[in-house]
């Protein structure tokens, strides 16, 4: 893995690979099992990353699995029944309460498989059961906008990670990389600018202040 990233903390800036980012973790496996969460903005691109950092705990050996909290998105009925699907992706559009209870279970490795639901955009639903999380798995990396976010119940989901990072872009590279993501799932470019700046960028504020309790700040 040759992208590197930029990450901000108590030690000053400077770049490291994605495969350093994963030795960063090896070294903090003391417990019996990790919960990373990856936060940003929309389109900061938090799935790519959590990804990546998977692929490379692999590689090294270590069991790792990526649990999405897109998976927890309401499905589209449910958010037209409560009036919300004008703007989906909000954080009363997710059952927070799920993804806390399962946070919860994967925070506890027992015998069993835990089950997780997994968002598959090209049907824009989540499906359930779709992400299998076995009890020999180290590492567990969990991404999504409001892991940091202190509202809707989403303020109980830092407590049950071991460390949280916060994936900053600058504006307008995330504003076109998300244009280019809706387009690719099948808006017009008109639709897909009107969303980005409607919905997803309200939600950006949103997320936007989580950005100071996080552990790290990386940046791509």
């Amino acid at each position: 893995m040759t992208r590197a990233a930029q990450t901000e903390d108590a030690t000053g800036d400077r770049s490291y690979s994605v495969s350093e980012l994963a030795d960063e973790v090896l070294a903090d496996l003391a417990r019996p099992r990790l919960l990373l969460g990856i936060a940003g903005q929309p389109g900061a691109g938090k799935s790519t990353l959590a990804s990546e950092l998977v692929d490379a705990l692999l590689a090294a050996g270590t069991t790792a699995v990526l649990v999405p909290m897109d998976g927890f998105h309401l499905a589209q009925r449910e958010l037209e029944r409560l009036g919300r699907a004008d703007r989906k992706g909000a954080p009363d559009t997710f059952d927070v309460d799920g993804y806390v209870a399962l946070l919860a279970r994967l925070r506890a490795p027992g015998g069993r498989t835990v089950y997780a639901p997994e968002f598959r955009r090209e049907i824009e639903e989540p499906v359930a059961g779709a992400v299998a999380v076995g009890p020999d798995a180290r590492v567990v990396v969990t991404e999504g906008n409001y892991l940091l976010h202190d509202d809707h119940g989403w303020d109980q989901v830092r407590g049950l990670l071991d460390t949280v990072w916060y994936l900053d872009l600058p504006q307008t590279t995330r504003v076109e990389r998300l244009v280019a993501r809706l387009e690719r799932h099948g808006r017009s470019p008109d639709d897909a600018r009107a969303w980005a700046s409607g919905p997803d960028e309200r939600n950006a504020r949103l997320v936007a202040p989580g950005r100071s309790r996080a552990d790290r700040i990386v940046r791509r």
